[in-house]
């Protein structure tokens, strides 16, 4: 479990700025824009924020045309009253396939201009990248399974922005599994993952749209089982969510055992890419940490 663990998160690091771009892309803002979305909601070190419905429906559009109760269901700690009424909004302004395709577009562009159409080792990333998604199966992973369902782009570096946003969301479906598998609700989730993360409680979660109250309430349900005391894990709230972590490491065995020793290859020819989109601003220098921060409005 160690080996499988390291490698499974050697990979999710280094392909997370890649595919994670498209959420602070300002060439998808721009799109969103033209389908009547709201521009980026403000900047944090540099990067554009998303605005929160044209966030939830472009990415939830890769199930479809889907209520947005479904929506909810797939996006794991967000609050889903949040998430219905910005997908309910959205739906009023585009149908899934026209934002879906703004997505791609706006995606592949912010890619194209950071890192040019073929940069160094992209055809050897998808050899790789096609083998350590050919054995995944959708049992549980909607997000997952509503990528699988597309088309590839076309381009080299579309083609493998594709295959890399299928094993983000691969992996994002499965932590979703492991913890809710593990008794954890959403708000007690957010709450875990802070002090894990080093991050002071109610940082990054307020991003999820719960109110105070929803966390006080997670908050002293996590004390009374000992595994948060004064804002910081126990021993015991530690190791649990840990656990979490390595469930989800787990189910990521498919992809890791595809590309066996092949792996470190593919990790280092992501790693140049994942810096040069961070040193772009096309993505989070610190990840969760900048958001945490808050965003500066415009």
């Amino acid at each position: 479990m160690e080996d499988l663990s390291k490698s499974a998160r050697a990979l999710s690091g280094a392909l997370e700025p890649v595919a994670g771009q498209v959420y602070f892309s300002p060439e998808c803002h721009e799109r969103y824009v033209q389908l009547g979305f709201a521009p980026s909601s403000g900047e944090f070190g540099g990067v554009a924020a998303p605005d929160g419905p044209a966030y939830f429906t472009s990415r939830g559009s890769v199930m479809g045309q889907v209520p947005g109760e479904v929506v909810a269901c797939a996006f794991g700690v967000f609050n889903p009253v949040a998430v219905k009424a910005a997908v309910d909004f959205g739906w009023t302004l585009t149908d899934a396939a026209t934002i879906c395709a703004a997505r791609d577009a706006g995606a592949i562009a912010q890619l194209e201009r950071v890192l040019g159409a073929e940069p160094d080792g992209v055809a050897r990333a998808n050899e790789l990248l096609a083998r350590a998604v050919e054995p995944l199966r959708p049992e549980g992973r909607p997000l997952y399974a509503g990528l699988a369902s597309l088309d590839l782009p076309g381009s080299p570096l579309g083609d493998a922005w594709r295959r890399l946003d299928m094993l983000r969301e691969f992996r994002g479906d499965s932590h979703i599994n492991a913890w809710t598998t593990a008794g954890i609700d959403a708000t007690e989730m957010c709450l875990l993952t802070e002090p894990y993360w080093g991050l002071p409680l109610r940082s990054y979660s307020r991003t999820r749209a719960w109110s105070d109250a929803e966390f006080d309430a997670a908050e002293a349900r996590l004390e009374a089982r000992g595994l948060l005391q004064g804002g910081t894990l126990t021993d015991r709230g530690r190791a649990e969510r840990e656990a979490i972590e390595v469930a989800t490491d787990l189910q990521c065995r498919p992809f890791v055992d595809a590309l066996g020793d092949d792996l470190d290859e593919l990790v280092g020819i992501l790693r140049p890419w994942a810096a040069a989109v961070q040193a772009a601003k096309g993505y989070p220098a610190a990840g969760p940490q900048d958001l945490a921060r808050g965003v500066d409005d415009r």
